[in-house]
């Protein structure tokens, strides 16, 4: 195998034997073989497209299948396998379909890289930099995968997103292409990465309100619970309104806290509040909770060999754990039914406490645009002197302290803003308070980097600025997987420059590509909190 798209890739260079996340090299291998069918499902429906001929269920399955191979999303080779044979089985009905209509279909085999049998694909690319652009438009589609999954979940959808898609990604197998073109397609991609934001954004905003300052308790109750972790929020309310009068608490853990600033939530009295930490911390922390947790997307850690919670664990979606019970969809419902896990939360101990904090959260764009009178007012007065964006991802890595230093390291005339769970890194930090805001401003989950995005652009606005990288916000990162890509890409299609990025630049870019990163975009990567301060102009 060979493996290198998260930030906890081996040695920094690449996983060989056994990936870090826990994927085994068998498993690696489907997981490139369900790439590959991606992109020549993506070139032939992208044909078929100019003669109005394309298939939306094609691209649906495109999109699932690439939000499958994000880090820590499946661990069942087997269910990997059925997605590929799916593929193939589409991918021959479009191309008999294309005959039947007399339509002309290039010869892929003839286009495209053929797939490599004994070797990872991500190697058939000999040339490293054009391999490192390739994969990082790869990278940032499956970010772009992941929110349109979560869209179509909600009933929304744009059909634009799949055409870009399916061009972008059948430019990754092409035997003659330029690093200019890739170069132009990543900024592409970075383009189609706001869209899709903009497209999750608007789901949820719809269905479930716009979210407002909000305070969630993590302390637990005296009945039994359910975890539910991930990123779908329509598992979510399924799942509460089938525990309704079920004398059963619903927790939420990891990228799921911010369901809580969501209006429409807060009508459920049985939606307790929020459960541990980061995702890397539930080897921990799920053995103490008792109940059954439900995955609902990526953020698997497969539970060690002497566990006592794998038999609690429930996925569902485009999340698997091989030998641990899937709950599918109802086709004909459009729901899942989740009386197995209801049934089985009768049956356990309410949580042990880990903690007694209380997060605070909600400033996505909506509520961000009402505070934005205070905020530029304290920006004028000098009460606010930077807004620091420490959006992003958290991982186990010890280095990541970094980013816990350095927030207690800012001073009280700064304001973090964030979004993913990078936060846990700070938001149960007694830091020095600010004059009229909280110190921390949370707009969300990972997605929701998109409500920074849109707010910078209106206090650009309001302030008179030529372009966003006048403001006085900086940017320190923190990555892990490809969702966290998409989000890099979207902000270097904006043009926003300085960015930090850590806690190390990503394996898959050459030297070649980080220094064309450096000199186009000034983009960085960690060293000391005093050093990275004094370049972000903190003081």
């Amino acid at each position: 195998m060979f493996c290198y798209q998260c930030q906890e890739t081996a040695k920094n260079t690449g996983c060989t034997k056994v990936g870090v996340c826990g994927k085994c090299e068998h498993l690696s291998k489907e997981l490139d073989d369900l790439i590959f069918e991606c992109q020549e499902l993506a070139a032939l429906n992208h044909q078929l497209r100019q003669y109005q001929k394309d298939d939306l269920q094609a691209s649906r399955m495109i999109t699932d299948a690439l939000f499958t191979t994000i880090t820590n999303t499946n661990f069942d080779k087997e269910s990997v396998v059925v997605k590929i044979k799916r593929l193939r089985e589409k991918k021959q009905e479009l191309k008999d379909n294309a005959h039947q209509n007399n339509i002309p279909i290039h010869n892929l085999k003839l286009t495209f890289l053929p797939p490599l049998f004994g070797q990872a694909s991500v190697l058939a690319e000999k040339d490293q930099d054009l391999r490192s652009l390739k994969q990082l438009i790869i990278y940032g589609l499956k970010g772009v995968a992941a929110y349109t999954k979560h869209a179509q979940r909600l009933g929304y959808e744009d059909h634009t997103i799949y055409t870009i898609l399916e061009d972008a990604l059948s430019q990754t197998r092409k035997h003659q292409i330029t690093k200019e073109e890739l170069l132009n397609w990543i900024m592409g991609v970075g383009e189609l990465g706001i869209r899709a934001m903009h497209l999750l954004d608007k789901a949820n905003t719809i269905t479930f309100g716009h979210p407002e300052n909000t305070k969630v308790e993590t302390k637990v109750g005296n009945r039994p619970g359910i975890l539910i972790t991930g990123h779908d929020l329509q598992d979510l309310k399924e799942l509460l309104d089938q525990t309704i009068d079920k004398q059963i608490d619903i927790y939420t853990h990891g990228e799921m806290l911010p369901a809580h600033y969501y209006p429409y939530f807060k009508k459920y009295p049985h939606f307790k509040g929020n459960y541990g930490n980061a995702w890397w911390q539930q080897t921990k922390e799920f053995e103490k909770f008792n109940g059954p947790i439900l995955f609902t997307s990526n953020c698997i850690v497969p539970p060690l060999a002497n566990s006592t919670y794998k038999d609690r664990i429930y996925t569902t979606g485009s999340a698997y754990l091989k030998d641990c019970k899937h709950i599918p969809k109802d086709h004909d419902t459009n729901t899942k039914n989740f009386s197995c896990i209801i049934n089985h939360a009768h049956q356990c101990l309410p949580p042990q406490p880990i903690d007694n904090a209380e997060l605070q959260g909600g400033f996505a764009h909506n509520q961000l645009t009402k505070l934005k009178p205070q905020i530029i007012s304290a920006i004028k007065k000098g009460e606010i002197k930077k807004l620091v964006v420490m959006a992003g991802c958290d991982g186990r890595m010890p280095i990541r302290e970094y980013y816990t230093n350095f927030a207690k390291s800012l001073p009280p005339d700064t304001i973090i803003l964030t979004a993913g769970c990078a936060k846990y890194r700070y938001n149960k930090l007694p830091l020095a308070a600010n004059k009229e805001f909280p110190r921390v401003l949370d707009a969300g989950q990972c997605n929701d980097t998109y409500s920074l995005i849109v707010f910078a652009d209106e206090l650009k606005k309001e302030l008179g600025l030529k372009n966003l990288n006048d403001l006085p916000i900086v940017y320190n990162i923190a990555w892990y997987e490809q969702k966290a890509v998409i989000v890099l890409l979207a902000m270097l299609s904006l043009g926003i420059k300085n960015i930090k990025l850590g806690p190390t630049l990503p394996a898959f870019l050459s030297p070649n590509i980080i220094h064309l990163l450096q000199n186009e975009y000034h983009l960085s990567t960690i060293t000391t909190i005093e050093d990275d301060m004094r370049e972000l102009a903190i003081k």
